[in-house]
């Protein structure tokens, strides 16, 4: 992706009041390209549409929870190269860390603060392509 390119975000929230809040956030605040998917049901097929640089998922919905989006993402060849996010109410420590072992890259909490959110994503975004860097230059030295 071109640093000068907007990142292409996928929001997927059934919740019409945290939509509000991440476009708000994302496109007025962080200058990021936002869509938007309110069910389970529907991800697949908007992330094919949208080819979205990440996806910023909630963990609980209507049409199946995150974890199951996930792997459903993961096993079709158009969407398995789109990095996720997690976004979840649960705060419980053994569920956070079910999240994060499913190697999406970060589990955020909600309430999120949407001020911050921007900085957040570009953050994650950040240090992961730089993570990619880092493994292709040490890959080129073998």
């Amino acid at each position: 992706m071109n640093p000068e390119t907007p990142l292409r975000i996928l929001c997927v929230d059934d919740s019409l009041a945290i939509q509000k809040i991440t476009r708000i956030a994302l496109e007025k605040i962080g200058g990021f390209s936002v869509s938007f998917c309110d069910s389970g049901r529907k991800v697949l097929a908007q992330a094919k549409t949208v080819d979205p640089d990440l996806i910023l998922l909630d963990a609980v919905l209507p049409g199946g929870d995150g974890l199951e989006i996930f792997s459903k993402l993961a096993q079709d060849p158009q969407t398995r190269g789109i990095s996720v996010i997690f976004l979840t109410a649960k705060s419980e420590p053994q569920e956070l860390l079910r999240y994060r072992n499913t190697g999406a890259l970060a589990v955020l909490r909600k309430p999120f603060d949407p001020f911050r959110l921007a900085d957040q994503l570009r953050c994650i975004w950040e240090d992961y392509q730089s993570s990619l860097q880092r493994s292709a230059s040490h890959d080129s030295l073998k």
